[in-house]
């Protein structure tokens, strides 16, 4: 088979787009199916509140949906696009891009169902604050969705990148790095965020009273989760904007490489750890308003030990792209 530019391109889209939608519907279909899980035990709980309850549940999944909705923006865009200039370069940012969004969109379908989820037994336990339930989960939903947005803009760049006069190699490697950087750092973040949503939305059934305190935590605590997204995001522009110089030795190529898969997964731990920090305040502080300062300070101290792993990840990626 003769693989001239065109096809070498053509072949990178078309799997770039099947990655993208397939591990995007990962994510959302195991979030939606969490969401409807729960809604089954709380109509099986509080039958009269059925209505609501179902309500909830799509409005809920529909959130988790989102996530799938970016990566099929993604994949129909790499089936489809245009490609002017056919070749390595382009094959490798319409291949990186498709292992952006579907990465991307794991964390954060999956986060999005765990606050739904809770709401909706929080609902059948407590009907009369079924309202501020269901806004605690769109508030939560809505910021477990910030790292597969993330992942789509990196995506975006990547593909609608023009190669220009820019040497093949090494940077073929730094854009399929750049993919791997945002993408994998988003799946932590996105569960961790979800994490202290559900928390949230778990405290908020538990002592309605506590609602303004509970949502506090719940959005610092998930501002921190985010944190490791945003450093993949900062490595991914690096490798996007960077110019290299023409090189073919490989291990210019892999160190570059190499540079997205560090942050890339040295983003998944601490994106979880630190939502699952930010769980265990937000319930706590449900339960045991007086001391909401203090479990806030526990929290943030928690948070930033795990997060110093994702800080050395960036680090490493730092030295493999300017250093080594």
């Amino acid at each position: 088979m003769d693989l001239d530019p065109q096809t070498l391109t053509k072949a990178a889209a078309f799997t770039g787009g099947a990655i993208a939608m397939g591990l995007g519907a990962i994510g959302a279909a195991s979030g939606e199916g969490y969401t409807a899980g729960h809604a089954t035990e709380a109509i099986a709980r509080a039958n009269d509140r059925a209505g609501d309850i179902i309500k909830n549940m799509l409005v809920g999944q529909a959130i988790s949906e989102s996530a799938s909705i970016f990566s099929l923006v993604i994949a129909i865009l790499l089936l489809f696009l245009s490609t002017p200039e056919p070749g390595v370069l382009k094959a490798a940012s319409l291949f990186g891009a498709g292992l952006c969004m579907g990465f991307g969109a794991i964390g954060s379908g999956v986060g999005a169902g765990l606050p739904a989820g809770k709401s909706c037994i929080g609902i059948a336990r407590q009907p009369a604050v079924g309202g501020r339930l269901t806004t605690n989960m769109l508030i939560g939903t809505a910021v477990c969705q910030t790292p597969a947005i993330f992942a789509m803009v990196v995506a975006l760049l990547l593909m609608f990148k023009e190669p220009g006069t820019t040497a093949a190699s090494p940077t073929w490697a730094a854009l399929i790095g750049a993919g791997l950087s945002t993408g994998l750092a988003a799946i932590g973040s996105g569960y961790g965020g979800g994490m202290a949503a559900g928390a949230s939305c778990e405290g908020v059934a538990r002592q309605p009273d506590t609602a303004a305190s509970v949502t506090t935590t719940m959005l610092v605590g998930q501002a921190v989760s985010q944190t490791p997204s945003v450093f993949g995001l900062l490595i991914s522009f690096i490798l996007l904007f960077k110019a290299f110089p023409e090189s073919a030795a490989l291990s210019d190529s892999v160190g570059l490489l190499a540079a997205g898969l560090c942050m890339g997964l040295g983003g998944l731990g601490p994106g979880i750890g630190n939502g699952m920090v930010a769980e265990g305040a937000v319930r706590w502080v449900a339960r045991n308003i007086e001391n909401a300062g203090d479990l806030m300070r526990v929290m943030l101290v928690g948070q930033a030990v795990s997060q110093s792993t994702a800080i050395y990840a960036m680090v490493v990626s730092l030295v493999l792209i300017f250093v080594v």
